[in-house]
C-alpha cells in the first residue's frame, strides 16, 4: 500500500523525466512526484511536498543532492524566476533528446501509434538572442519582463537571452517612460524584429484607446531603436546591425490601430539554394519566432507536401500566408512550369493576416492563391457542402451566406493550427476532401496526436514526424509530420 505524504514533507527521490510544462518527474515510495525549480533527468533531490493527493503530490527541490551529468549551469540571472525557459539547466544535446522522446511518447500513448517513426529532431545553430517577437508583461507600478510562474507577479527583466537587442531596448524605453510620466493603462508590449530588414515594429495593449503622452513614448521608441545603429559617440556604424523603428501600434478590446509609422514591417528571407521571399508583418498575424528554424521546418514541410504540380493545396490556419508560399516557392525553384499549375487555398480566421496574405502573394510574385478570411473550422464545411455558412445582414440578422469557393477535392492539405490543435469539423471536412498527403505542423505534440488518431481511424497513415527545436531552453517543440491517404 502507498503511504500517502503530508504538505511540507521534506523527501529525496531521482528524476527520471521532464515534461513538456517544465516539471521534472519522479516517484517516492512508489509515489509519481511533480517537481518543480530546476531539477533535471538524472538528478537526485531533496524538494519540499506543496500538494499531496493519494498516489501522486507537488513538490518544489529544495536542494540537488546528486547532480545528473546533463546539468549545467544557467546564463540567465532570472533562470527559475520567470517562469519562460524551464530547461537552463539541461545541456542542450539533452534538451534535444528529451523533445525527440516526448514527440514519441505522445504520438504512442495519445495518438494509439506502435512505434511511431520519429525522425532525429533538427537543433538549431543559434541558441541566444533567436526570437524575432518579443512578450513582455507590464506591471501596476511601470514593471517591463515577464510573469513569474504560478503568480501575477511582473518581473523587471533588464536583459533576456533570447529576445534581440531591439526588443530590449525598448522594453528599457518603456519602463523608463512609465516611471517617470506615471502613465497607467499599458498591460503589454510586443516587439518584433525583421532579422533579414532591421525594421522594428512595436505593439502596446491597452485598458484605455488613448495613452497619455504617446507621442513622448513614441519618440522614446524610435531614439533606443536608432541608438543601436550607432557607435559610442552616437554616429551611425558601418559595422552593425542597422534597425529601424517603423511602426508602432495600439491594441484596445482586441482592436489594433497604427498610431505612428506603417501598418506592417516587412522581412526578408534568402534560403541557402536561393530563394528569396519577402514577408509583410502586421501587428496581429502568425509568424513563426525563430526565423532561422523556420527555414528547416518550412522546407520539411515542402518536402512531405512533395508538389509536382497542378495540386490544389489547402493551407488551413494560413496566418500571413508563409507556408503556402514556401511551398509554391519551392516548386518554382525546382520546375517553373509545375508552379504555375499548381494553386493554394488558404484560410485564416485572422482579417489583418488575410490581408497580409494577399500582398505576400503579389509582393512574391505569386498569383495563384487565394485567401479566405474565416475560422477553418467552418469555412472548409461549408467549402465542401457539409454545413451551412452564415453572416449578419445590414439589420444585424444572422442569414445564410453561400461559401466563397466550393470544393469538392484537394491533393495537399496543410495544417498549421494553434496549441490547441484542429477543431473535429474541420478534419472530418479535410477527410471529405480527401487529400492524398496531409503535412500537419504542430506546436503541441499532444494535440497532434489526438488529430492524428482521428485521421488514421478514417482512411489515412501516419508515415513519420521530424521535430524542429524552433524554442531552445524552453520545453516547447514543433513538429511536421507526414500523413498519407491509405
Amino acid at each position: 500500500m502507498v503511504k500517502m505524504m503530508e504538505k511540507n514533507q521534506i523527501i529525496e527521490l531521482r528524476i527520471e523525466d521532464m515534461l513538456d510544462d517544465g516539471r521534472a518527474f519522479g516517484r517516492y515510495e512508489g509515489c509519481a512526484v511533480f517537481v518543480s525549480g530546476g531539477a533535471v533527468p538524472g538528478d537526485t533531490v531533496k524538494a519540499k511536498v506543496t500538494k499531496a493527493k493519494k498516489s501522486s503530490a507537488e513538490a518544489v527541490m529544495t536542494e540537488v543532492v546528486s547532480a545528473s551529468p546533463d546539468r549545467i549551469t544557467a546564463e540567465c540571472p532570472y533562470a527559475g524566476s520567470c517562469g519562460g525557459c524551464t530547461m537552463q539547466e539541461l545541456s542542450y544535446e539533452a534538451q534535444k533528446r528529451l523533445k525527440e522522446e516526448q514527440v514519441r511518447a505522445k504520438l504512442n500513448r495519445l495518438g494509439g501509434l506502435d512505434d511511431p517513426k520519429v525522425n532525429a529532431i533538427i537543433g538549431a545553430d543559434t541558441l541566444k538572442y533567436y526570437r524575432n517577437k518579443a512578450v513582455f508583461a507590464v506591471g501596476p507600478h511601470g514593471e517591463v519582463g515577464f510573469v513569474k510562474g504560478k503568480t501575477h507577479f511582473v518581473m523587471d527583466v533588464d536583459d533576456c537571452l533570447l529576445q534581440t537587442d531591439a526588443a530590449m531596448v525598448c522594453a528599457d524605453a518603456l519602463r523608463a517612460f512609465l516611471r517617470k510620466s506615471g502613465v497607467k493603462g499599458i498591460t503589454q508590449l510586443t516587439v518584433r524584429t525583421a532579422f533579414g530588414t532591421g525594421e522594428v515594429m512595436t505593439v502596446l495593449e491597452t485598458e484605455k484607446k488613448e495613452i497619455p503622452q504617446i507621442d513622448k513614448l513614441v519618440e522614446m521608441f524610435d531614439d533606443a531603436v536608432y541608438s543601436l545603429s550607432c557607435d559610442e559617440e552616437g554616429n551611425p556604424a558601418s559595422d552593425t546591425q542597422a534597425y529601424s523603428l517603423e511602426s508602432v501600434a495600439l491594441i484596445h478590446k482586441g482592436k489594433c490601430h497604427v498610431i505612428a509609422g506603417k501598418p506592417t514591417i516587412n522581412e526578408e528571407v534568402i534560403t541557402e539554394d536561393g530563394r528569396s521571399l519577402t514577408f509583410e508583418i502586421s501587428p496581429q498575424s502568425f509568424y513563426q519566432v525563430n526565423p532561422e528554424q523556420m527555414e528547416r521546418l518550412y522546407d520539411k514541410a515542402a518536402e512531405y507536401a512533395d508538389l509536382k504540380g497542378g495540386e490544389t493545396v489547402l493551407d488551413l490556419y494560413c496566418g500571413a500566408g508563409t507556408i503556402g508560399l514556401w511551398l509554391l516557392e519551392s516548386l518554382r525553384k525546382k520546375d517553373p512550369e509545375a508552379f504555375e499549375k499548381t494553386r493554394v487555398i488558404g484560410i485564416e480566421s485572422v482579417k489583418p493576416a488575410v490581408l497580409d496574405a494577399n500582398r505576400n502573394s503579389v509582393i512574391n510574385g505569386v498569383i495563384n492563391t487565394r485567401y479566405i478570411c474565416g475560422k477553418a473550422e467552418e469555412e472548409l464545411p461549408g467549402m465542401m457542402g457539409l454545413a451551412k455558412l452564415y453572416k449578419w445582414n445590414e439589420i444585424n440578422e444572422r442569414v445564410e451566406r453561400e461559401p466563397e469557393i466550393r470544393l469538392e477535392h484537394a491533393d495537399v492539405a496543410v495544417l498549421d493550427p494553434p496549441r490547441a490543435g484542429c477543431a473535429e469539423p474541420l478534419l472530418a471536412a479535410v477527410v471529405q476532401a480527401a487529400p492524398d498527403r496531409i503535412v500537419y505542423v504542430s506546436c503541441d505534440p499532444g494535440t497532434l496526436a489526438r488529430d492524428i488518431k482521428y485521421l488514421t481511424a478514417n482512411g489515412y497513415e501516419f508515415i513519420e514526424a521530424t521535430p524542429v527545436d524552433q524554442f531552445p531552453w524552453t520545453s516547447h517543440i514543433e513538429v511536421v509530420a507526414n500523413i498519407q491517404r491509405r
